[in-house]
């Protein structure tokens, strides 16, 4: 058995296909053949259809997937790459020489400056494998073609593959990198895919054997028994109708109310959350609208895109996160800070509208004008908080736009606490928990290698969670979780015992936080927090917690 980490719940079971990066790299020293114009035509050009063709996998998948896609997009697009291109086929390199040579300076860049842009040195690498194959005229890498259901297999997998997977042929994936709040994690999940991440020796395993995967567990059974895969699909089974069986709005089973909201990238994404049960938004991510692009979307494109959500909900709640620009989702039409050698320590979120109010203006207009004639209950907030002015700054801004109901993520630790000082300024806080314990526990998202550290289980990471619900509570505020913690059914009724009021989560993991509060009573929620706040690590946290909520067992494997 391999053990790695359960990032989407359900269970897979076929013939192991394994992704394999087969792009050669050009010799070193190739030259073209002397006409300069022509190969640095070739070399623009295969960077071009790269871009285009990485902007319209992110329109299909849409969501989550077209930002980290149209983000690599800008990878391929970008300028100083382009001109450093440029100058190797100039001074005699060939189109696919030189777009490998200056990628790799690019890649050695980002592998000095520090584990949070390391991360994305597999973003880069994927998009010059894409350049190089086109100039090649090999096969661009990708997932492999098959006939019949399989699982996928790989070292990692690039938001380019994972997005535009097809749960109808891939019945799970397992990588040996990644962490449990990655790209690909989240869009495993917004997939509905079984998938393992972090799971040493995966790629070992021989093509075509037949691999069993529990996406909750982590565990991977290579040619398992019989028996035992009846056992497990038997018991995924029996979870997914205990799922089917909890309908309405989310509530504890002694008549507690929590709100169950879906976390989405665009109206794309409205289909999935209305079928999923979704009481309202808890993240409409608005970056969507404005990667990839040469300047800011129109009025009435934002208009139309904001009111389309809107109309989805009619009563409902609908809290839109204003842009989260910055870090490894740069705007094309925004002058970009100075070099920083940490970007998600650098002016991200509402650091960066604030040197840019207008466009902060002109999105907090379109809401507002999208909010009119609309039954839902718009709420906007910010990401990427850090103090009181940075709170005030954001109130005073969405009320000159005639937006009352303003809030705040709470991503930063500091935010977290001294949120009982921040609670007077703002209508609501939401906690953003991929960053929260990215930050608190001083452990990038992307790096497989520091999974146990990004796991929201941890005790410290629930303190600040604590903190943060109780200042809100003494203040007269709801307080949500809108990170993947929420996504997970104990830990969603965890959240609830430490006095969150609301959960939103990707739309397929509705169903099975909505079982698991129908199994506990409010007091029980409140002994399981109190429990995992007590234990030593995340491990010790889950497990504690699991013993005070018994009825959520069958909801496990």
């Amino acid at each position: 058995m391999l053990i790695g980490i359960g990032v989407s719940a359900g269970v897979g079971y076929g013939p192991v296909v394994r992704l394999t990066r087969s792009v050669p790299e050009p010799s070193e020293g190739e030259q073209h053949g002397g006409d300069i114009d022509t190969e640095t035509r070739r070399a623009v050009s295969a960077m071009e259809e790269t871009a285009r063709d990485l902007t319209a996998r992110g329109e299909r998948a849409g969501g989550h997937a077209q930002e980290v896609l149209n983000a690599q997009a800008l990878m391929a697009r970008d300028p100083a790459l382009t001109d450093d291109v440029r100058r190797r086929v100039g001074e005699g390199a060939s189109a696919t020489r030189a777009v490998f040579e200056a990628m790799d300076v690019y890649r050695e860049m980002l592998v000095n400056a520090g584990d949070y842009l390391a991360a994305r040195v597999a973003d880069l690498d994927d998009v010059r494998d894409r350049v190089v194959a086109r100039l090649l005229g090999v096969t661009v890498p990708g997932i492999p073609e098959s006939s019949t259901p399989f699982v996928l297999v790989a070292n990692d997998l690039a938001p380019a593959d994972t997005a535009l997977l097809d749960p109808e042929l891939v019945l799970a994936f397992v990588t040996e990198e990644g962490g449990p709040t990655s790209h690909t994690a989240i869009l495993a999940r917004s997939l509905g895919l079984p998938a393992v991440v972090a799971c040493p020796g995966c790629t070992e395993v021989r093509e075509g054997t037949r691999l069993l995967v529990d996406g909750m567990t982590g565990e991977v059974v290579p040619d398992p028994a019989p028996a035992l895969v009846e056992e497990v699909e038997a018991k995924a089974a029996a979870r997914a109708a205990a799922a089917a069986e909890s309908t309405g709005p989310g509530r504890t089973s002694d008549g507690h109310e929590v709100p169950l909201l879906a976390n989405i990238g665009g109206p794309k994404e409205l289909p999935a959350a209305l079928e999923n049960g979704a009481e309202g938004i808890g993240l409409y991510r608005t970056e969507f609208l404005f990667l990839d692009r040469p300047d800011v979307p129109d009025h009435e494109e934002q208009v139309a895109a904001y009111r389309a959500v809107l109309d989805a909900f009619p009563g409902g709640k609908v809290i839109v996160r204003t842009l989260d620009a910055g870090a490894d989702k740069p705007l094309a039409f925004l002058p970009p800070p100075a070099p920083e050698p940490n970007p998600a320590l650098g002016e991200r979120g509402l650091r960066m509208m604030r040197r840019f109010p207008d466009t902060l203006a002109s999105q907090l207009a379109a809401l507002a004008e999208a909010r009119r004639d609309t039954k839902a209950d718009l709420r906007v907030m910010a990401p990427m908080v850090t103090d009181l002015d940075d709170a005030e700054w954001f109130a005073a801004a969405s009320a000159d736009a005639g937006i009352p109901d303003a809030g705040i993520m709470i991503e930063v630790p500091v935010a977290a606490l001294r949120a009982r000082h921040l609670a007077g300024a703002v209508g609501f806080f939401s906690i953003g928990t991929n960053d929260l314990t990215q930050y608190a526990c001083a452990a990038d998202r992307e790096i497989g290698g520091l999974s146990r550290f990004q796991d929201s289980w941890q005790p410290g990471v629930l303190e600040l969670v604590a903190a943060a619900a109780t200042a809100a509570a003494e203040a007269g505020r709801p307080c949500g979780v809108c990170g993947e913690a929420a996504a997970d059914p104990i830990l969603g009724c965890v959240l609830v015992g430490l006095g969150i009021t609301t959960l939103s989560m990707g739309a397929t993991a509705l169903p099975l936080v909505r079982a698991a509060l129908a199994r506990s009573t409010l007091a029980q929620c409140r002994e399981a927090a109190e429990a995992a706040l007590a234990a030593r690590n995340a491990a010790e946290a889950k497990q504690a917690a699991r013993n005070r909520l018994p009825g959520t067992a069958a909801l496990e494997l």
